[in-house]
């Protein structure tokens, strides 16, 4: 007669006590006999933010691999299910369900393995010596750069030579040199796509490369109907009115001067510039310390739509604020550029929207040109006999080639 298990579960696990699954990025472990693991924890126990966070060391005998729960590396599926092992009593028929969390395991590439053992067991090292370890292993691109560059200045030729050449080898021997080349050119596309909105690539027509339901959803159009109203039906006289007391940027002021007389189009370009104006208002904040900032005409999902997408929720003095860092107003002005594509037929004044934002003229080429505009010089008039160079961005098909990124 066939024997049946019996599942029995342990209950909601204590704080931070799960089990830990881990899976390998590189491959399939062989044999987990030859891997030796080691868990840390957060210090932070007053953080809710923090006080979950898990670290998962492996080192063999070839590689060292960490993964964690939190940051860009984190398996987001971890935050949408739920996972769990069971452990099987042969002699009682009884298996005890656990709850697990899932690991996903990077190889790393120290430059001394020896040394960042002992950073990791040894409490006396210096702090710059910790937070180099903490960069190695969950660094950006661009940190760990910079401090392979550092380091490059401070260790013998010698030494580095044959160190980066060791590493060279066993890195090559592990991926391959095309798997190696296809890695680093995805590198820098994550790199550049992190704060552009979407970009089909696919599309016949410049409408379709960055759609407008990416950068405003139907709900959020509709939210804009009665705020943008004062745009749709502004006079002369109430633009004057804008030019003198500063309330709108100048990018929108000169729209405004130019409004198509079909009432549709004059609807939803009257949304859109009201958008705008609220998107580089936002932009020139640093801290959001409450959800209204922009004054109670907002809509709420507006508000909603702003904190979430172009804001960074940060810990400071036990309690929690929106923080709005440089690679999110990076974000933002990508954001409005696409905007004012759309506003202007897919070409419009980079050099206003630049002044409107308090950006340089370099910045914003940049975002521009990863956004695969096209760019050139137009002469506009200012008063009788003045005139001055604006540059323009254009979207057209074919989309142009990306820039060259600098690597160090």
């Amino acid at each position: 007669m066939a024997a049946f298990a019996r599942w029995q579960y342990c209950g909601e696990p204590a704080e931070g006590q799960k089990a830990a699954l881990v899976q390998f990025s590189n491959g399939k472990l062989q044999n987990s006999e030859n891997v030796n693991f080691s868990l840390y924890k957060s210090k932070d126990t007053t953080n809710p933010r923090k006080k979950f966070r898990r670290i998962l060391a492996a080192e063999t005998d070839r590689l060292s691999y960490v993964g964690n729960n939190f940051g860009t590396g984190a398996l987001k599926c971890n935050n949408l299910c739920r996972y769990f092992v069971g452990v099987l009593n042969k002699n009682s028929g009884q298996m005890e369900i656990y709850d697990a969390e899932l690991f996903n395991m990077q190889p790393v590439f120290p430059d001394d393995l020896n040394n960042s053992e002992t950073t990791l067991g040894n409490k006396t090292k210096s702090y710059r010596d910790q937070v180099d370890f903490c960069i190695e292993a969950f660094g950006t691109t661009k940190q760990k750069r910079a401090l392979s560059s550092r380091r490059m200045n401070k260790v013998g030729s010698e030494t580095l030579n044959n160190a980066v050449a060791k590493a060279a080898e066993n890195i090559i021997d592990e991926k391959g040199v095309t798997a190696l080349v296809k890695d680093a050119a995805k590198d820098d596309l994550q790199d550049e796509s992190a704060y552009l909105p979407p970009c089909h690539t696919d599309g016949v027509k410049p409408e379709e490369i960055y759609k407008f339901e990416d950068l405003l959803s139907p709900a959020e159009y509709n939210a804009l109907q009665v705020p943008s109203e004062v745009l749709k039906n502004v006079t002369s006289e109430e633009i004057m009115k804008m030019i003198e007391e500063n309330s709108y940027c100048t990018f929108v002021i000169e729209a405004l001067k130019n409004l198509p007389l079909d009432e549709e189009s004059r609807d939803r370009k009257a949304r859109c510039l009201w958008f705008l104006n609220i998107l580089i208002k936002f932009r020139s904040q640093t801290v959001i310390r409450k959800k209204n900032s922009l004054g109670p005409d907002v809509p709420h999902i507006i508000n909603t739509k702003l904190l979430k997408n172009f804001t960074s929720l940060t810990y400071n003095n036990g309690s929690l604020r929106n923080l709005i860092s440089e690679s999110m107003k990076a974000k933002i002005t990508a954001y409005a550029i696409a905007l004012a594509l759309h506003i202007n037929d897919f070409q419009t004044d980079l050099t206003m929207l630049q002044r409107d934002m308090k950006l340089s003229e370099k910045r914003i080429i940049e975002i521009a040109k990863a956004m695969r505009l096209k760019i050139s010089k137009k002469k506009l008039s200012l008063e009788p006999g003045s005139e001055e160079d604006h540059k323009i961005g254009t979207l057209s098909i074919p989309l142009p080639a990306l820039p060259r990124q600098k690597r160090t």
